[in-house]
């Protein structure tokens, strides 16, 4: 069977974050995929990896995969490929066992880097400067032109709007910080603006910011606490200006990567230098933030194609 007509082997953590940058760097590749969960089996599994492998041992025996006590040996896989500290040793390890090409999103600090074919490492996560390792400058993002097209479909089923600015919120986490009294300010700030507006909270949104973003006379608002709809994809197509909550980085991606709106962030960051704020300041200087200028990321997913031999 040729390698054309194989599949790619995903390793999940569960983590949608995480299996999403999967799936998308998939199909870059250009193959279809299988994905099969991976937990390490005991609690000190983790750390043994780390140890295992800087000593050059590979072993499978760490992991439980789909439940099951061995990984998944079919010759069917042209390559493994893993996104987050759970799942990076095992990718190497199958691999390894599976005589094929592994390849990871994140930068997997801690682990040798030989071994992996291929890592796609964002920037901000400072990679080394190695012949395996693609920099891109946002996470990678799952979705395709149909995706965004059933989004608008579905929310055009809820309201007759099409949101000149849109917002999305997210909610605080050890890098940031989110009060009512920040956003009741940059609400009255996007207000000042015309056209029509929509937003959007999430699950993380603090019930009093919650209550002021529902305090505002938007033209389409989802509060998550109350309905759990998602009309990001919509927001993302529709809207010419887009504001997002700086914490939020896997949002900042979509709006950076797809549609048309110019993207800005919410700095809810906190002082100091952090991941979060490398990440913003890249976009920024790239001219994805602050500006209508869309990630294209071919060039580096043709030579990842390459370094997988695919």
């Amino acid at each position: 069977m040729g390698a054309e007509m194989k599949k790619i082997l995903i390793l999940t953590d569960t983590k949608a974050g995480h299996e999403n940058q999967s799936k998308a760097f998939a199909r870059a590749l250009g193959l279809d995929f299988e994905i099969v969960e991976v937990r390490f089996r005991w609690k000190l599994a983790k750390a043994a990896s780390y140890l295992l492998d800087r000593i050059g041992i590979l072993s499978t025996r760490l992991f439980s995969f789909g439940g099951k006590a061995d990984f998944p040996a079919s010759p069917d896989y042209a390559a493994v490929i893993g996104t987050g500290s759970g799942v990076f040793y095992a990718a190497k390890a199958v691999a390894r066992r599976l005589g094929v090409k592994c390849g990871v999103v994140l930068y997997p600090r801690g682990y040798a880097l030989k071994g992996f074919d291929c890592i796609l490492a964002p920037s901000f996560d400072r990679p080394a400067k190695l012949s395996n390792v693609i920099e891109i400058p946002a996470n990678l993002v799952a979705a395709d032109a149909a995706f965004y097209e059933k989004g608008v479909e579905e929310l055009r089923k809820r309201a007759d709007v099409v949101p000149e600015t849109a917002v999305i919120v997210g909610g605080p986490n050890r890098c940031s910080t989110m009060t009512a009294e920040w956003m009741r300010g940059r609400l009255d700030e996007i207000f000042a603006q015309p056209g029509a507006k929509a937003v959007t909270t999430s699950r993380r949104t603090p019930p009093d910011v919650e209550a002021v973003v529902d305090s505002y006379p938007w033209d389409y608002k989802l509060i998550y606490s109350r309905d759990h709809f998602n009309p990001i994809p919509a927001f993302v197509s529709l809207a010419k200006r887009l504001y997002v909550t700086a914490e939020s980085t896997g949002m900042l991606s979509e709006a950076c990567t797809f549609g048309r709106a110019e993207v800005f962030a919410l700095d809810n960051l906190l002082p100091g230098k952090s991941k979060f704020r490398r990440f913003l300041e890249g976009l920024r200087k790239d001219g994805y933030v602050d500006g209508d200028r869309k990630i294209d990321l071919s060039r580096q997913f043709a030579s990842a194609r390459e370094l997988m031999g695919l």
